[in-house]
């Protein structure tokens, strides 16, 4: 599972240009079964996604395609972790650690 933490590299009026071509390329990657939830930091300096079921690989392609990412308005950190434990609702992305 990752984290990817967003942070606003621009103001955020640029960022707002973006934001539905943002939410687009959100909902593809929910509909691709990636994205597990995201949403907006408080305060509004960037966002936060949980993603599962790619490789570190992928989720760079991903992070990279991002309209945020293409336009520059946005660095993203992403953290690689296992999530051993979850709620009941989430018991589908719980994963062991690797040996």
């Amino acid at each position: 599972m990752f984290v990817l933490e967003l942070t606003y590299t621009a103001p955020v009026e640029r960022v707002d240009a973006l934001l539905d071509a943002h939410i687009e390329w959100l909902d593809a990657q929910y509909a691709a079964g990636v994205f597990v939830a995201s949403g907006r930091k408080n305060p509004r300096d960037g966002g936060v996604i949980l993603a599962a079921g790619v490789d570190r690989t992928e989720i760079e392609k991903i992070a990279a395609a991002d309209p945020f990412s293409v336009e520059g308005v946005c660095a993203y950190r992403i953290t690689e972790f296992y999530a051993t434990k979850t709620a009941d609702g989430l018991a589908a992305y719980r994963e062991p650690l690797p040996s």
